[in-house]
């Protein structure tokens, strides 16, 4: 997959942008473009945080604006990103809690949708 080079690293600055968010608001971070295998569509989990007994998986979009960020993300996409983590939290054996949010970067603004997958 080619990927346009101002694109890619734009998006790799919002996902540190977001893992320095997360760590600011207690969260450690377990897993950073975490790929899945087999029986999972391929997916990439952007993050996995952890905070307490909770687990979050997170999908960060860099847009213009929140809405776009969160229309990026299909149906097929929400798919993969829970099979993937149901997938994750089977291979470490979680008995917590888990969830599925979505961070948006715009510029160096942040919006944060818990709960959103």
């Amino acid at each position: 997959m080619r990927f346009k080079k101002n694109t890619y690293k734009s998006g790799l600055f919002a996902e540190w942008l977001a893992r320095m968010y997360l760590r600011l608001h207690g969260y450690s971070i377990l897993e950073n473009r975490y790929v899945t295998g087999r029986y999972t569509g391929r997916a990439e989990i952007d993050i996995i945080a952890r905070q307490r007994n909770t687990i979050v998986f997170i999908e960060v979009k860099n847009r213009p604006d929140a809405e776009t960020g969160i229309r990026a993300i299909t149906h097929t996409q929400h798919e993969r990103l829970r099979r993937a983590g149901v997938a994750y939290l089977a291979r470490k054996h979680w008995t917590g809690d888990a969830r599925f949010d979505i961070i948006i970067v715009t510029g160096l603004k942040i919006r944060w949708f818990k709960n959103a997958v």
